[in-house]
């Protein structure tokens, strides 16, 4: 568990705020499903087999969970098995999670960030060198070509805790993967233990994958400020350290400027704020139990409020 001083009064503004606020927040996480869709990915239906958009599919690039868009299956590792759906014998790292199926001979496979139903595992069927198949429901997927796939762009932000910061990211339209890491200060590959000691400058940060052909920096840029304090200096509500200062982590001279109007526009409505703006260096990816934390856990951000500001 993250060990974090947090002051009881504290701790109680922050959850009543999340109180008032959780529905508007979990409206925003996934996408509308159309009946069918919610037969298979929410009541774990089957759809009927040879009939799916991507049993014959063959381009390259990333099926995503149709539900979230999270990244789940890579063109490369699809075979044809013949079995009448989808077949993969590998997943992205961490996309996937296994579940005993309740007719409690199966194994079931959902979406680990959203849990979504996406299909069946089955192993030692000789299909391919990793007897892994993954059968997979088409209709509980879809598909990033690998030409959009080049045209995609990466934002680093640092605003508290990197949990709530990713919590509010995930799921966004646009939004191709996040992940959590370590940035901004000058230890090689820290761990969160050197991090919380305050000898190695990096901040908590989050790196956003998007499609700029679905949103922008500047909407995700927006959806930064507006979802921790830009104005607290090196803490985020009851987290205090300088891990936890607020910063953009920029990619080029056009993200820079356009940070730097938002901030203009912030001060100009009377906001005192403090984010740094700093070219984006190194970034290192944080210890597996952290990424996609309240997905995992079922929890919720502790001080991490959406409050519009633009």
């Amino acid at each position: 568990m993250k060990r974090k001083p947090f002051g009881m009064a504290a701790g109680l503004l922050c959850l009543l705020f999340i109180a008032l606020k959780i529905g508007a927040q979990d409206n925003m996480k996934q996408k509308p499903l159309t009946r069918e869709e919610e037969r298979v990915i929410l009541h774990k239906g089957t759809e009927a087999p040879f009939t799916g958009e991507y049993v014959d599919h063959h381009e390259k690039g990333t099926y995503v969970c149709r539900q979230c868009g999270a990244a789940l299956y890579k063109s490369e590792d699809k075979f044809e098995s013949h079995c009448g759906w989808p077949s993969f014998d590998d997943e992205i790292e961490g996309a996937v999670k296994r579940v005993p199926d309740r007719d409690g001979m199966r194994t079931e496979i959902v979406c680990a960030k959203c849990g979504g139903h996406l299909g069946h595992v089955f192993l030692n069927e000789g299909f391919t060198s990793k007897n892994t198949r993954h059968c997979v429901n088409s209709i509980s997927m879809d598909f990033i070509p690998a030409a959009s796939a080049a045209a995609e762009e990466t934002a680093v932000f640092a605003g508290g805790c990197f949990w709530g910061v990713e919590h509010h990211f995930a799921g966004k339209k646009g939004v191709i993967s996040t992940e959590v890491g370590y940035t901004g200060g000058h230890t090689q590959n820290p761990t969160y233990e050197e991090v919380c000691s305050h000898g190695t400058g990096h901040a908590e940060a989050l790196k956003v994958v998007f499609d700029p052909s679905q949103t922008s920096f500047e909407e995700l840029a927006k959806l930064f400020f507006e979802i921790h304090d830009p104005t607290q200096v090196n803490r985020q509500g009851p987290d205090i350290g300088d891990q936890y200062r607020s910063q953009i982590f920029y990619q080029s001279e056009s993200q820079k400027k356009t940070a730097e109007k938002l901030i203009r526009i912030l001060v100009e409505k009377g906001l005192r704020i403090a984010t740094k703006l700093t070219k984006a260096g190194e970034f290192w990816k944080a210890e597996d139990y952290h990424q996609d934390y309240y997905e995992k856990t079922g929890k919720q951000p502790y001080c991490h409020v959406y409050t519009k500001r633009f």
